[in-house]
């Protein structure tokens, strides 16, 4: 397949599980996180605002488990303990990556209870209505919620991005599978945030009469 352009139609920025969890030892929150999760989320503040300066809308995905256990499913069957149970310390959002639910932007929280986003929510309602077409993906884990994610928006026929910076696995032999499994899917999905960034950069440029996009 050839490689895509970086962003085709209309793009939606996509913030998946980036909770407070991910700066906690793995034994607290449940799940082993690769290191650099401060680093990974200064890049994702860099893209969120470049995001909004640009006008493109951002969907933030929580995950967010009942304490009675009821929808973890088969969750609990490999590697993962007990994790993101509502109202437990690190599950919420991290502080500086949480929408504007004002009305001013396209801003969205959804919750979701399964791995992929597609399950169970409403994403794929909203980005209907977004008319979306590109989705970038920033966040974690690399090997679960972004890959599965990532493999349901492709066979629901949207161009997928992910961030190669601004992820992070359960480990990273599982991270670097991951990205292989998703570059495999679509040519050209692993990106870096500096060519997000300039992408951006790039909505927010007039565009002179006659001149091509």
């Amino acid at each position: 397949m050839p490689k895509q352009p970086l962003i085709v139609g209309n793009p939606v920025f996509v913030v998946v599980d980036m909770q407070e969890g991910g700066g906690l030892p793995a034994e607290e929150m449940g799940i082993p996180v690769m290191p650099g999760n401060a680093e990974r989320v200064a890049v994702a503040e860099r893209l969120l605002a470049a995001a909004r300066a640009a006008d493109v809308p951002v969907v933030f995905f929580q995950e967010v488990h009942r304490p009675s256990g009821v929808d973890f499913g088969r969750e609990l069957d490999g590697v993962e303990g007990v994790h993101c149970v509502e109202g437990e310390r690190g599950t919420d959002l991290e502080p500086t990556l949480r929408p504007i639910l004002d009305g001013s932007r396209q801003e969205f929280h959804l919750v979701k209870r399964r791995y992929s986003g597609f399950i169970g929510t409403e994403f794929d309602i909203v980005l209907r209505g977004l008319k979306a077409d590109t989705l970038i993906l920033v966040g974690g884990l690399t090997d679960v919620c972004v890959h599965y994610t990532f493999a349901d928006a492709h066979q629901r026929d949207y161009y997928v991005r992910v961030v190669t910076d601004c992820v992070g696995g359960s480990s990273q032999y599982r991270h670097d599978a991951a990205l292989d499994a998703m570059e495999y899917l679509q040519t050209g999905a692993l990106r870096t945030s500096d060519e997000i960034l300039a992408a951006f950069e790039a909505l927010t440029t007039p565009v002179l009469e006659g001149a091509a996009r």
